[in-house]
């Protein structure tokens, strides 16, 4: 297992997401107006836009004194407090998680990023109470994970390992489409639900696109 990931990279990493939910976001919205409230594309690009502003205005990673921390916790409470609906509170609650686990690093190694990334999850989880098959982020964000998981005990390198938790995760955004929702907004639909991609979990996929392009250089 060897890579690691900077400060920098995880700043870009958040740039890039937020370049990738503007650019789809009203391929996000169309996909929420079909199960939910039409809100998730724009409430997605709102809460990335004012994550990189504080961002930029806080110059994490400008100085030696930043750390990995400093940084998610500044995301986590942006994106609660500027986007609404549930997407606010899970993502927040993501990289809040993700914060306080990786702690005040300058950089993070394979093996520390997981372990993030999965207190992140355990974060969506708590606040959601989603578990496979409810037609959520989650049915994304664990394979994801999983994947990322075994790539890196199998001595894959960061950015191999990021790869394959980003094939997982598009495998987890489709797997989606045919599921009746159990929990959300979509869950109101009962079957109706059913056809339709899940919106939280195609901007998870974006998320995990972002880290592997960020990794691959």
């Amino acid at each position: 297992m060897t890579g690691t990931i900077s400060l920098d990279q995880l700043v870009n990493w958040l740039s890039r997401f937020r370049e990738l939910v503007t650019d789809k976001q009203n391929y996000l919205t169309e996909l929420d107006s079909a199960i939910g409230d039409a809100d998730h594309g724009a409430n997605m690009t709102r809460g990335m836009n004012a994550v990189m502003e504080k961002i930029n205005a806080a110059k994490i990673g400008a100085t030696p004194a930043s750390a990995v921390d400093e940084l998610f916790k500044l995301v986590g409470m942006t994106l609660v407090t500027s986007v609404g609906g549930a997407s606010g509170p899970l993502y927040g609650t993501f990289f809040l998680r993700l914060g306080v686990t990786a702690g005040p690093a300058p950089s993070l190694g394979g093996e520390a990023l997981s372990s993030a990334l999965r207190a992140g999850l355990d974060g969506v989880v708590a606040r959601g109470k989603a578990e496979a098959g409810d037609k959520t982020m989650f049915d994304a964000m664990a394979p994801a994970l999983d994947a990322l998981e075994s790539s890196l005990a199998g001595g894959a390198d960061l950015a191999t390992a990021s790869s394959a938790a980003f094939a997982a995760a598009e495998k987890g955004r489709d797997a989606t489409e045919p599921l009746v929702a159990r929990k959300g907004r979509a869950s109101y639909l009962g079957e109706r639900s059913a056809g339709h991609l899940d919106p939280g979990a195609t901007s998870t996929a974006l998320l995990f696109e972002a880290l592997a392009a960020t990794l691959k250089g």
